[in-house]
């Protein structure tokens, strides 16, 4: 609930205008995967298929596919928010079906796993009820902002703890990441005056007046040689380890979900480790 709580407590530094586009947003997204759940439940051959699927999937690349799906929903939730562009995040049909069987899986498992100890050809059964049911209760017609965000957030929320639990996919903490090419490329160059002086952090070079820099959103500034080496390895400000966006999908999992918790009032430095 803590989770919930500072991301709730984020959303509620947005303006009306925000809030409410952020919602329709939302409730679209939401009900696009309803759609795609329900034509999977309603056909026989595709939840067959898509179920064979889950079960050729590794927990590392599970865990993967449900990291791609929080991916995509961080930066609907984040897009707001003061925090550098990113790409946006596009998950294939397939595992998109996949990620979704997966997630509505967990959930019964986790209200009443007796129901999967029933042999399989029953399951398609089960979960479209259970699919049916959470289009009732979420559909948020004529309910208000809570009624759309409260259960997104909710779902947010289990995939980063699955995905936490999970240790990341096997990777390590602490690993350095590289800046995504789109985020270095948009990075602006300004021109040294007598206003702007300094060293950069990297070489310890006082900059040239005349000179063009590199500058970082958090506004520090660099000489382009020496950053762009930095950048092609991390995607943090040598100075005060501001983060740029990245391609690697738990780097940027974790720079969005800092995002967040730092609009919340959190400290923001929760790894995949931690929840």
């Amino acid at each position: 609930m803590e989770d919930e709580t500072m991301i709730m407590a984020a959303l509620s530094t947005l303006t009306p205008p925000q809030l409410s586009h952020l919602t329709h947003s939302i409730l679209s997204q939401t009900l696009h995967h309803h759609h795609s759940l329900s034509s999977l439940l309603s056909s026989p051959s595709s939840f067959s298929l898509t179920l064979h699927h889950l079960h050729s999937l590794s927990l590392p690349h599970k865990t993967l596919l449900i990291a791609k799906h929080l991916l995509s929903s961080l930066h609907q939730l984040t897009r707001f928010f003061p925090s550098p562009s990113h790409p946006s995040a596009t998950i294939k049909h397939r595992d998109l079906d996949a990620v979704l069987l997966l997630l509505l899986l967990c959930d019964v498992h986790q209200h009443n796993p007796d129901l999967l100890r029933t042999p399989r050809d029953e399951w398609r059964g089960i979960l479209t009820k259970r699919c049916s049911d959470t289009i009732l209760t979420h559909s948020g017609i004529g309910v208000h902002y809570g009624g759309v965000l409260l259960p997104y957030v909710e779902m947010i929320t289990r995939c980063w703890k699955f995905v936490a639990a999970m240790g990341g996919c096997g990777e390590k903490e602490g690993r350095e990441v590289a800046a995504a090419p789109s985020a270095v490329v948009a990075l602006p160059t300004v021109e040294v005056t007598g206003d702007v002086t300094g060293e950069c952090a990297i070489c310890r070079e006082e900059m040239r007046e005349g000179r063009d820099v590199c500058e970082l959103p958090c506004q520090h500034l660099f000489h382009w040689m020496c950053i762009l080496p930095w950048l092609k390895k991390r995607n943090t400000c040598p100075c005060c380890r501001f983060q740029l966006p990245t391609e690697d999908v738990l780097g940027e999992i974790k720079r969005l979900w800092s995002v967040l918790m730092k609009a919340g009032g959190g400290s923001g430095t929760l790894t995949l480790a931690e929840s």
